[in-house]
Order: structure tokens, then C-alpha cells, then sequence
């Protein structure tokens, strides 16, 4: 018994030996870790041209390691449709993120990337703790904007359509971890090349300073690399192994987690009402309950 047990682990993907939690830690660190650098480099590329650059990066990344146009040739139309999806939402979503960071702190825009999230979840189940977790989001969401309301509005116009778009892509992301014919980082690489396409007439013009200026497209590639394929092949190789509940309480810890780089990378100092923002987003996060899978 030993042995077959000794076997099988040694059969199993070498994913597989590191728990998903641990691939969600490495998520949760590059999530933020990669946008909080991609800010320092607006003084010389445009919010939407650092976007471009980075999904670009990403996809290029993508397309020599997992050579991305094979799976689409084999994928079915249903399969093709989620990855056109995907990949526009990646499109808009990341530039509207960097749209929003570029006019408020990390934090904030984390912490209101949630509220969507947990409001359809109190929509789908209409539970006492679902309910607890819809008051304590729209509370500490409104501590957030409250401070940002007047000097901010279109940052917080652009944080809003992230956050409905990031509901998007957990959906999306989560459906393509298992699907049985492509594997989710493969469709990833398909999803991100399909971005970089979807965002080239919005964001090369503003990526030209950085055509000329090696050290500036190498941090910028730096940036596609740490903000979209390490965090999101750590999401995929999560998500394939936790429930969609499960991984929506373990995003409980990324807006804190912002805070936390926005701090150290940004030195965005978070006022009092700021931090009682983030603890309300991140309790409401962690209460929620998700709808249950229905059975095939």
C-alpha cells in the first residue's frame, strides 16, 4: 500500500504536490505586487499604455510556452466563446484597473473590486450571513469612496467597472480551470492573447515612449510578467482544485493585501477611515457564502 501510495504521488503533477492554497498566496502576493510597480511607471507611459504593455508582455510569455493557437483550432465553438470573453474582459478590466490606480490608492480600488462579488452572492443566497456580509461591504465601501467622492469620481467611475468585470473574470477563469479538453493555463494563454488584440487600439499609442527606451520596456515587461502570468497561473492551478467558495473566502485577504504593497511600494499611507474600509470589505468577503453547484 505504501508503495502504490509512494507511486501515485510520484504519477501526479508536480502542481499537484504544492497545496492550492500556497498557489494562492503566490496569487495574492503578484496581484497587487506587479500593478504597485506598473504605478511608478506612469511618470513616463500612460495608464493605458503600461495596460497594453503589460498584457502584451503577458501574452507573448504565453505564446512561446504554451503555444496557445493549437488548443484554439481543437476547441469546440462553446469553448472558443468563453475565450473571447475572457480575453476582452482581461482587456478592459486591466485597463480600467490601471485607469483607477493611476487616480486613487491601491487599496481602495482592491477593496472596491469586491463589492460585486459579494452582492451577487447575497442575491443568489439569501442567507442571514449573506446578508451581514452585503452590509459590511457596502459599508466599508462606502467609508472608501466617501473619502475619494469629490477630489476622484472618474477613478472611482473606473474602479467601479473593474469591479464588475473582475466578478467576470472569476467566473469565466474559474469555468475554464475545468473544462476537460483545454486545461485552464493553456486557455489562459489563449485568453491573453486574445486580450492583447482586444486593448492594441487604446493602448499602443499611449506605449510609444517606451518603444525607444530599453530599460523603460524592460521594466514594463517585468510588469506583464509579475501582474499576469504569475498571479494568474497561480489563480488557475488554485482554482482547479478549490471550490468557487472556497477560493471567493481565500480573496477575502486582497484588499488588505493591497493596502499592505501600497504602503511599502507606494508609501500610500491609508487614513483611519480608509483602514476601516478595507476590514469591512475583507469581513463581508469572508462571511459570504457562495450558491452551490448544481449537480450534473
Amino acid at each position: 500500500m505504501q508503495k502504490l501510495a509512494l507511486g501515485d504521488r510520484a504519477a501526479a503533477p508536480r502542481t499537484d504536490r504544492v497545496p492550492p492554497h500556497a498557489w494562492f498566496v503566490g496569487s495574492a502576493v503578484f496581484h497587487y505586487l506587479g500593478p504597485a510597480c506598473a504605478v511608478l511607471l506612469f511618470a513616463q507611459v500612460e495608464p493605458l499604455g503600461v495596460a497594453w504593455l503589460r498584457i502584451v508582455s503577458a501574452a507573448a510569455v504565453f505564446a512561446l510556452w504554451r503555444r496557445p493557437w493549437r488548443h484554439w483550432r481543437a476547441a469546440d465553438h462553446e469553448t472558443r466563446r468563453t475565450l473571447l470573453a475572457w480575453g476582452g474582459v482581461l482587456a478592459v478590466m486591466n485597463s480600467s484597473f490601471y485607469l483607477a490606480v493611476d487616480r486613487l490608492p491601491l487599496g481602495t480600488v482592491a477593496a472596491i473590486e469586491f463589492l460585486p462579488v459579494v452582492g451577487l452572492a447575497a442575491l443568489a443566497v439569501r442567507a442571514p450571513r449573506n446578508l451581514l456580509a452585503l452590509v459590511a461591504a457596502v459599508a466599508g465601501v462606502y467609508l472608501l469612496t466617501d473619502v475619494h467622492l469629490t477630489a476622484e469620481p472618474v477613478g472611482l467611475a473606473f474602479a467601479g467597472l473593474n469591479a464588475a468585470l473582475f466578478a467576470l473574470y472569476v467566473v469565466l477563469a474559474h469555468r475554464a480551470s475545468r473544462h476537460p479538453a483545454v486545461s485552464g493555463i493553456d486557455a489562459l494563454a489563449s485568453a491573453m492573447l486574445i486580450a492583447s488584440v482586444a486593448a492594441l487600439p487604446f493602448g499602443i499609442a499611449e506605449a510609444r515612449p517606451a518603444f525607444t527606451d530599453p530599460l523603460l520596456l524592460g521594466a514594463a515587461v517585468g510588469v506583464g510578467v509579475c501582474s499576469s502570468v504569475i498571479p494568474y497561473v497561480c489563480d488557475q492551478l488554485a482554482m482547479a482544485r478549490l471550490s468557487r467558495g472556497s477560493y471567493a473566502l481565500l480573496v477575502s485577504l486582497l484588499p488588505a493585501t493591497a493596502t499592505v504593497i501600497g504602503l511599502v511600494v507606494l508609501r500610500q499611507i491609508p487614513s483611519a477611515p480608509e483602514v476601516t474600509g478595507v476590514v469591512l470589505v475583507v469581513l463581508g468577503v469572508a462571511v459570504h457564502r457562495e450558491k452551490p453547484p448544481t449537480p450534473d
